[in-house]
């Protein structure tokens, strides 16, 4: 919820901030900076529950698919989908 509720936009030169992890660099900036209405909390609540209400279903239609932890440093997520692609897991029996 806070990694999408904190995201914000600024109009004028389209750089993504962050409120908590990549905060505006000055006071000018924040306060022109935009928040998507799909970021806002209650629309986020809609969608988690949209997703918990067909995550099994998908689950088991797309049965190669992997778990991606998505908390971490970007570039870590990056080797990890690169290195299921190259080099695939062993599906589970």
């Amino acid at each position: 919820m806070e990694r999408l509720s904190q995201r914000r936009l600024d109009p004028v030169t389209g750089e993504r901030y962050h409120n908590t992890f990549k905060p505006a660099p000055s006071l000018k900036i924040q306060a022109r900076l935009m928040q998507n209405p799909k970021d806002k909390e209650e629309n986020i609540e809609r969608r988690l529950e949209a997703y918990y209400r067909n995550a099994k279903d998908l689950e088991e239609f797309y049965e190669d698919a992997f778990y991606i932890n998505a908390d971490q440093d970007p570039r870590v997520v990056f080797e990890f989908i690169e290195s299921c692609i190259i080099k695939p897991l062993p599906r589970k029996s």
